[in-house]
């Protein structure tokens, strides 16, 4: 028999963490681009190169990616995977040295959400291909010391080193909270984490940022600009949050009672995914 959601169904919100909770990904350009400097190694990420390289998922893979095509051009830096295990481990160091520095706050509305969520008895839960330490720096930081009993599952690249797009992290978090994807939603920020998602049968809600508001999202239950306040509206770019102009546990049972909305496979989203990929 198949699980049907109707309007009492929504049990669990899982988030993604950066770019979703808070909008981490200018501060990780310049990690990266500050262990190159140190390591004197000749790259610096732009903002315009560092959106496409959003494209792949996790950070010593990002490097890795970045190395062949430039050796595929002709010659160029040689990383060993020992190499780049250290660079991106100094980069998570520099990452959180800056999370400190400059207090990175929250995005509006997550905190709200979250607040909303334990009230009404909802299970939380955390899924990234990111690391723990980047996570627990940032939520240390933002949220009170009890955090980590909030959330009933925190599953990162360190406990599921198989990373978006693939639905592992995903099912992880589904196994470990003993709900099925029908009374959950994903929130998420790139292509790459709506596609995990989907992948592990999870209705998605994406929020845009800098990196990611030009990307298209086909499959997405709700794509917005952020969660937004009562008093700062967020910007609907498709599906419906009904009488709230911002994200509501009342919008979320809305979209959970709605069918969910398949990937379209022809004309531009397929060759902006290509674009992206490329």
């Amino acid at each position: 028999m198949v699980d049907t959601p109707d309007m009492d169904s929504l049990q669990a919100l899982i988030f993604d963490v950066d770019g979703t909770l808070a909008d981490t990904e200018e501060l990780h350009r310049q990690a990266f681009n500050l262990v190159f400097s140190e390591y004197s190694i000749p790259w610096r990420w732009s903002p315009r190169l560092y959106e496409r390289l959003l494209a792949i998922s996790g950070g010593r893979e990002r490097i890795d990616f970045y190395m062949r095509e430039l050796l595929a051009k002709g010659p160029g830096e040689i990383l060993t995977p020992d190499l780049i295990r250290e660079i991106h481990g100094r980069k998570t160091a520099i990452y959180g040295e800056l999370i400190r520095a400059g207090h990175l706050k929250l995005r509006p509305g997550v905190a709200r959400l979250l607040d909303e969520a334990r009230a009404a008895g909802l299970t939380l839960a955390l899924a990234t291909s990111s690391a723990r330490r980047n996570l627990d720096t940032l939520l240390d930081m933002n949220l009170p010391a009890d955090w980590r009993d909030w959330f009933a599952a925190i599953e990162t690249c360190d406990s599921v080193p198989e990373k978006k797009p693939s639905p592992a992290v995903y099912l992880a978090v589904l196994r470990a909270i003993g709900l099925p994807a029908a009374h959950c939603v994903a929130f998420e920020d790139t292509l790459n984490g709506l596609k995990s998602a989907r992948a592990a049968g999870l209705a998605t809600v994406i929020t845009t940022h800098r990196y990611t508001r030009a990307r298209a999202f086909p499959g997405a239950a709700l794509v917005t600009d952020g969660l937004g306040e009562p008093e700062a509206p967020c910007r609907i770019v498709s599906g419906e949050l009904g009488k709230h102009d911002y994200v509501t546990l009342a919008g979320l049972r809305r979209l959970l009672a709605a069918p969910l909305r398949e990937p379209r496979r022809t004309g531009s989203a397929a060759l902006h995914h290509d674009a992206i990929a490329g």
